[in-house]
């Protein structure tokens, strides 16, 4: 039996195969932040000649890019890459994804929505039924923090600030537990027009394009239905 370690390690490396194919000298990959994107970032350093520079959604993994010898850009440098790879904390069968709980998800989601693809990679433990076991991360305005929780916790959640923590932007996290999301891309909508909210972990109204996950039998590959 592999360990989750192991597995991440596995999708890691296959996702640079996946990859690769769909770069050229010119290009500019998307990266994204995690535990799982961290080790995709080790098994992707022998290859950094192989395009031109990396943009990243987080401090924490433009940090472990340039110590790998990776060119990081600006995101306002950039007009298009051809894939962002990251991880996610839940991700369903239609590739609809639960993420954020590392804070970065608001970063996350701008990254992505220059790339042209979106590659999920994760362990088998994040594909999930319904999604929403894991808290529901929602970015907000400090100062609507306690606005946004009345809302969230009219829709049927259970908020709770992370403590302590500060995202890249400046924002805090709410975490939205008790929530059974059966109709993921109305309620990132909903939680997205609450006054105060940046953006919520769902990525539902632009989600993964594909996913490789990690299985003790090896590498299964998700792509989205037309």
């Amino acid at each position: 039996m592999f360990t989750q370690q192991q597995l991440k390690e596995h999708v890691a490396q296959a996702a640079v195969e996946h990859i690769l194919p769909l770069l050229a000298a010119d290009s500019v990959l998307g990266v994204g932040t995690g535990s799982t994107v961290d080790l995709f970032i080790d098994a992707l350093a022998p290859h950094r000649e192989r395009f031109r520079a990396a943009c990243s959604s987080s401090e924490r993994s433009t940090q472990r890019l340039q110590q790998h010898g990776f060119q990081v850009l600006d995101l306002n440098t950039v007009e298009t890459m051809p894939v962002y790879v990251d991880g996610a904390d839940e991700i369903d069968g239609r590739l609809n994804m639960l993420k954020g709980g590392g804070g970065a998800l608001t970063r996350e989601k701008i990254v992505a929505s220059v790339a042209e693809r979106f590659v999920c990679i994760a362990d088998e433990s994040k594909l999930v039924d319904v999604l929403g076991k894991f808290p529901l991360p929602v970015e907000v305005i400090p100062m609507a923090a306690a606005s946004v929780s009345r809302r969230l916790a009219a829709l049927g959640g259970k908020p709770a600030r992370r403590e302590g923590f500060v995202t890249d932007n400046g924002g805090w996290i709410l975490d939205v537990s008790g929530l059974a999301i059966t109709a993921p891309a109305e309620l990132e909508s909903t939680i997205n027009d609450i006054p105060g909210v940046v953006t919520c972990g769902l990525f539902a109204l632009s989600g993964a394009d594909a996913a490789l996950l990690s299985t003790q039998q090896g590498i299964r590959t998700l792509a989205r239905q037309a």
